[in-house]
C-alpha cells in the first residue's frame, strides 16, 4: 500500500521529462530539498497545472516510489508572477541557483526553511523598493551561507583579532572576514586585491554586513547606500558565492 506525504514548499526549478511529465525541484519545510515527477503535467487536461510552477510556494503531495517521487496532488499557497518584474526575476533565478547549487541532499533544515519562506515574503511584498529589492539577493545569500556554517566574521579582523579600524578594510574569502590593514600584504594596501587574496572593500559594506547577520532587514531596507558601497557589495558577494563553490563539497 503506498503511502502519501504532505508538506509544503518552495518550487525553485523545473525540468521537463519524456513527451508530457516534469520534475520540480522544491525546497519543504518537511523534508529539505526533494525532486518530485509530475506525470503528464503538460497536457491541458492535467488537474496539478494550476498549483505548481516555478517559483510557486505550494503544499504538494506525494508518493515514494523505488527511485523517485511521484507527485499525486498540490494546491498553490502563493503563486508568483515576476514576469513583469525584471529585478524579481533576477532575484528568484539567484536564488534558485544558490539551493540548486549548495543543496544536493535530503534533509530537513529548519533554519534554512525559515529563511527561504522569510525571503518569499519579502520578494512579494508590495511596499519594496527598487533598492531593497536588489538587497534582498545579498541578504539571502549571506544568511544562506551563515546557517550552513560559514558565517564570516565582520565585528573584529579575523586574523589579530583586533578592533577593526573604519579605513583600509580588506575581505578575505580565504580567512572567513574582514582583514585589518596590518594584517594584510605591506606592499598591496592601496589596491583593489592583495597577495593573499583580500578584496578591498569600505566601513559601508561592513555595516551592511553587520545588518544582514543580525537580519535587521527594516533598518537595511530603509538605507540610502551609495553607488560605490553597491557594487563593492554585489563583487564581493559574487567573489564569495564562487569561493564557496570552488573550496567546498556540497552533498
Amino acid at each position: 500500500m503506498a503511502v502519501y506525504y504532505r508538506t509544503k514548499g518552495f518550487i525553485f526549478k523545473k525540468d521537463d521529462r519524456s513527451e508530457a511529465d516534469r520534475v520540480f525541484s522544491i525546497f519543504t519545510k518537511d523534508f529539505g530539498k526533494i525532486e518530485i515527477r509530475a506525470r503528464a503535467i503538460r497536457k491541458i487536461t492535467s488537474k496539478l497545472r494550476a498549483g505548481i510552477d516555478k517559483f510557486y510556494f505550494s503544499e504538494v503531495e506525494f508518493i515514494q516510489g523505488k527511485n523517485h517521487k511521484t507527485l499525486t496532488d498540490v494546491v498553490a499557497i502563493e503563486k508568483n508572477d515576476c514576469s513583469q518584474n525584471f529585478e524579481k526575476m533576477i532575484i528568484y533565478n539567484k536564488i534558485a541557483e544558490v539551493l540548486d547549487k549548495f543543496i544536493k541532499g535530503q534533509e530537513k533544515d529548519e533554519k534554512l526553511w525559515n529563511l527561504i519562506s522569510d525571503i518569499f515574503k519579502k520578494i512579494n511584498s508590495q511596499k519594496l523598493t527598487a533598492d531593497a529589492t536588489r538587497l534582498l539577493y545579498f541578504y539571502f545569500m549571506w544568511n544562506f551561507f551563515s546557517e550552513l556554517g560559514y558565517m564570516p566574521e565582520t565585528q573584529k579582523c579575523v586574523k589579530c583579532c583586533e578592533k577593526l579600524n573604519p579605513y583600509n578594510l580588506y575581505f578575505s574569502n580565504k580567512d572567513g572576514g574582514i582583514v585589518c590593514k596590518n594584517c594584510t600584504a605591506e606592499n598591496y594596501y592601496d589596491k583593489e586585491t592583495c597577495s593573499e587574496g583580500c578584496r578591498r572593500i569600505n566601513s559601508d559594506v561592513v555595516k551592511i554586513l553587520r545588518l544582514i547577520f543580525n537580519k535587521d532587514w527594516q533598518v537595511l531596507s530603509r538605507l540610502k547606500i551609495e553607488h560605490l558601497s553597491l557594487n563593492l557589495l554585489n563583487q564581493l558577494s559574487e567573489n564569495y558565492y564562487l569561493y564557496m563553490l570552488s573550496s567546498h563539497s556540497f552533498s
